[in-house]
């Protein structure tokens, strides 16, 4: 029997049937809107070849939607309680397999290998929580892994910085990293009352396409980022300043920089496009590395 786990009814009595209940530090909100996984579902599989890895099923509404549509669904799961949740919930299906653990600390390219062979292709698709949105999509990207597509749910703020565009004021280091490695667009709006229980703010789905080559090449990327975290580091000073804070560089070596990017010596890194980021970045490494 599939479970219709957008009611309500249907998923206080599996929780209460199985003892569980919500996690305020696992920033757990459990979807009960009928409209959204699908649309998810269908923006992440675009085949029944295709292999999709869901990041924290909680109870397995997204995950139902996954299974429907593609050959294989592996759903990372942090919480052990919820496992026989799931395994009530998913027992329908025979292309799910859940892995215990934290995506944040799992060797992603070994579970990939491992999990999706014969698959099509591989995608990411998930409602994330709140608190861990950042560091498990920048996991995803700089590991740079064998899949297509990031399709996330995300605080409605958070969205919105990681779809700006560099050289925006809503821009931060977060955005240029997740647009130096994927094009970022906005897909639907998602709100509270989509949730149980229900979020103080809204959320919004989001489409992340792997970029096969990066539209610009910074010649150390290392150095690259730790530039980027410096510049951004406190919005309100100058680019000149936070960079020379971050990396401890004298003022005038940062200064010279600029200007050699034909940039402004007060330009802030909020204005600051990605080929002018790229630019600025070259120069200061051959000077921090003389």
């Amino acid at each position: 029997m599939r479970y219709n786990l957008s009611d309500l009814k249907t998923v206080r009595a599996i929780l209460e049937k199985h003892g569980f209940s919500f996690s305020k530090s696992l920033g757990q909100n459990f979807l009960i809107n009928p409209n959204v996984c699908p649309a998810m579902a269908e923006e992440a599989v675009a085949s029944g070849e295709d292999g999709v890895l869901e990041v924290g099923p909680g109870i397995g509404v997204l995950t139902a939607e996954l299974c429907a549509r593609a050959k294989k669904v592996v759903a990372v799961e942090l919480d052990r309680r919820l496992l026989p949740v799931l395994s009530e919930t998913l027992e329908d299906f025979d292309n799910v397999e859940i892995v215990s653990g934290d995506v944040l600390k799992l060797d992603l390219h070994a579970l990939l290998r491992e999990k999706f062979a014969g698959c099509r292709k591989v995608t990411v698709c998930a409602n994330l929580p709140y608190y861990i949105t950042s560091p498990v999509i920048m996991k995803l990207l700089e590991e740079k892994l064998p899949v297509e597509s990031i399709v996330v749910m995300v605080q409605k703020e958070a969205a919105d910085r990681l779809c700006a565009e560099v050289g925006s004021r809503e821009a931060g280091a977060v955005t240029v990293a997740v647009q130096y490695y994927a094009a970022a667009r906005a897909l639907f709006k998602v709100g509270r009352g989509s949730f149980v229980p229900s979020p103080k703010v809204d959320s919004a789905v989001i489409r992340l396409d792997i970029r096969k080559n990066a539209a610009f090449a910074p010649a150390d990327e290392t150095f690259f980022f730790r530039m980027v975290r410096a510049a951004f580091a406190q919005r309100r000073k100058t680019a000149l300043n936070g960079i020379s804070a971050g990396l401890a560089l004298p003022k005038e070596t940062v200064a010279a920089a600029l200007q050699s990017a034909g940039l402004p010596a007060d330009v802030r890194a909020e204005k600051l496009t990605m080929e002018q980021l790229c630019r600025l970045s070259d120069i200061l490494s051959e000077s921090d590395k003389e």
